[in-house]
This record gives C-alpha cells, structure tokens and sequence, in this order.
C-alpha cells in the first residue's frame, strides 16, 4: 500500500459502517474486522520476484531445487543482492514482492534456516541506508515461517535450526520482501535438501498465501538476534509480526518504531514488546515513554495465548 492508501485507511478504522438493507432502512455499525478486510483487500501479491547473487551458493542451490516446483520470476544478481545499487530497479519494481533467497553467515557456524526483514535500525554496515528499512507483511512473513518450520520437521533437517531474525541488513528497496536463507558454512549453502526444503518454503508461500483477516499484526522489540520468545509467538499464535527492533541497536528511538510502523504493510494492532529483553530498567521506562506517543496498544510476550 502506498501512504495515501494508509492514510484513508487509518481514517476508516473506527469510523461508522453504513450498510443498505432496504426496506429495512440502513444499519451503522464499527467493524475492526470489516476495516482488515478493506486493507488485505488491497494487499494484492501476485507477482513474485525470487532474486539470488550468482556469487551465492546457497541462493543458486534454491533457486535450482525451486525450478523443479513450477515457473517462477528469477533476477540472478551478477554481484551481492544486499547493496542496492547491485539491484537492476525496473525489475525489482516490476513485481508486487520479492523474495531473496541467501547464505547466511554467523560466527557459530550454527546450521540455521532462517526469515527476516531486511533494513537497517542504525548504521548501514552491510548494504541499505542508515536508519531505513524495507517493507514487510506480517502476514506473508508469519505464513512463510509456518511452512519453513513444517517442512525442516517434514523431511526431517533436525540438525538445522529454524528461527527467524530481526530486521537487519541491505538492500534498500520499495517493494515489500524479506530474505530466506540457509546457514552458515560452505557446507549447508551445498546441502540440496536444505535448499530442497526452502524452495518448497518458498513455493507453498507464494501459491497458499492467504490474506487472514483474523491475524493481530505486531512489530516487535527487544531480545536477541534470533529472537526464540517472537520465534513462538510467530509460529504457535494468531499474532503475525512483521519488522522486529532488537535489544542491540538500543537506545531505541522514536524514529525506529515510526519507520517499523510505516514500513508494515498492514495496519499494525500492536506492539509487542521482549520485556525480559528490553535491558535495564531505566532503558524500558524511556521505551514505554516513546510507545506512549503513539498511541498504539502495548502487550508483552508472555501476554500472548500460545
């Protein structure tokens, strides 16, 4: 959605409904629900862009297991897909989502499968801009995670683990996306049925997207790189979370959670906060300060039914 889209929309999302039912006249109601439906009405993903760096071998690993589940939009990025003037922008902006199959790397070298949203809450290290990030759907972000997890236990990769992470990293793009990735060493970016595994991810998303009307949608903060406490709540609950703002990049500030808000590209419910995550004491009150000038509900992990 664009901001104008937004903009209306805010407006519509407590103001009366009025139906025409004659001749029994016309009947006004509030409906949370009817607005949400407004709003997944016009988050209409139809054109998928899967993009890869042919440097990567883990992106080329999916995108040739994906090639076998049907025809998808491939872009093969001579250079790193996280520098965005690496990225041609008539093809990027010739879809309605990209996804970004990857590597991934850490300094455990622990075997992951991971989601997140890119961006960049402070410095631009690693491709993007300072202080902005893409945009991400929650929804599309909670379903594809639900069905990374189901397969990982399907065929049976017990020795991965699957997590999401926090919004991090370029490129910097206006198209909602996210990247998928396979961790973290030579010898997982080569492992065909970890890739196998993803491209499925990938092709069940993409085919079963559902736009729920039913899911609260959250940006979340606190806790650690993997986030474990938003890990749960993403895949055992009826909350969709879209950006995530670790405890890491604290302070955290007002500018921080504007751009996460924007940048979802449903409405957003709440925000969902790590409480054991947010550090010192001092540090969650000045949050809760920031949080109050938004004027958006609040709620803790631990608030949330699982």
């Amino acid at each position: 959605m664009n901001k104008n889209e937004k903009y209306f929309l805010n407006s519509l999302r407590y103001a009366p409904t009025t139906l025409h039912f004659p001749p029994f006249g016309q009947i006004v109601f509030y409906s949370h629900k009817f607005y949400n439906s407004i709003v997944l009405f016009l988050i209409m993903y139809k054109n998928f862009l899967i993009v890869a760096s042919k440097l990567d071998k883990a992106g080329i690993n999916i995108t040739t297991q994906l090639s076998q589940f049907g025809e998808f939009k491939f872009y093969l990025v001579d250079k790193e897909i996280l520098y965005t003037e690496n990225l041609d922008s008539e093809k990027i902006n010739s879809c309605d989502f990209v996804i970004f199959a990857s590597r991934h790397k850490s300094k455990s070298n622990e075997k992951t499968l991971s989601v997140h949203a890119p961006g960049n809450w402070r410095s631009a290290d690693l491709g993007g801009e300072s202080g902005k990030v893409c945009k991400s759907s929650a929804l599309f972000s909670k379903q594809i995670f639900e069905k990374l997890n189901k397969n990982a236990a399907q065929y049976h990769l017990k020795n991965y683990k699957v997590t999401m992470e926090v919004t991090h990293h370029g490129p910097l793009i206006d198209k909602p996306c996210l990247f998928i990735e396979i961790g973290s060493t030579e010898n997982e970016w080569a492992d065909r049925k970890a890739a196998f595994v993803i491209a499925k991810t990938i092709s069940e998303a993409i085919t079963e997207f559902k736009k729920n009307p039913y899911n609260e949608v959250a940006v979340a903060i606190g806790g650690p790189h993997y986030c474990p406490n938003f890990n749960k709540i993403q895949l055992n609950s009826n909350v969709a979370i879209s950006h995530i703002i670790p405890l890491y990049v604290t302070p955290i500030t007002e500018e921080m959670i504007r751009e996460a808000i924007n940048k979802t590209e449903e409405e957003v419910d709440f925000i969902l906060l790590d409480k054991k995550g947010l550090g010192k004491s001092e540090k969650k009150q000045e949050l809760l300060e920031i949080l109050d000038r938004f004027y958006i509900p609040k709620k803790k992990t631990s608030e949330i039914k699982k």
